[in-house]
């Protein structure tokens, strides 16, 4: 009987640490897209409802602390966000994060970065 307890018992703690390792779902209605740069860097650009109007949050990862980059994002043609940001620690990330209105129709965004030092571009799009 404690044999099979045990065995129970284990099987309970690996099932509990599998579920732990697997990644959060995106939430219902969210649009993500991903890509790569053009050099090493990976950029994220989430679209999300956000109390009726569009959580934009674009993020760039280089895996490198202290880098400066240009960053524009373009919603139907417009800029709603033009600035710098720089890569912080632990991830050598950044992210850009907005809240901007949810017009009738589609909502096609846009977003841009450039590392100053390297030149790197990191291009995305999204329709909401």
């Amino acid at each position: 009987m404690t044999g099979k307890i045990m065995r129970v018992g284990l099987a309970a703690a690996l099932a509990l640490s599998l579920a732990g390792a697997v990644p959060a779902a995106a939430k219902d209605g969210d649009v993500i897209r991903r890509g790569s740069c053009s050099a090493a860097s990976d950029w994220k650009l989430k679209l999300s409802p956000e109390n009726g109007k569009i959580e934009v949050e674009y993020e760039v990862d280089s895996n490198r602390v202290g880098q400066t980059w240009r960053v524009r994002i373009v919603k139907n043609g417009s800029t709603i966000f033009r600035g710098t940001r720089r890569t912080t620690a632990p991830s050598g990330s950044f992210e850009v994060r907005i809240v901007t209105p949810n017009t009738a129709g589609r909502d096609v965004f846009r977003a841009v970065a450039r590392n100053v030092g390297t030149g790197e571009t990191c291009r995305g799009s999204a329709t909401f």
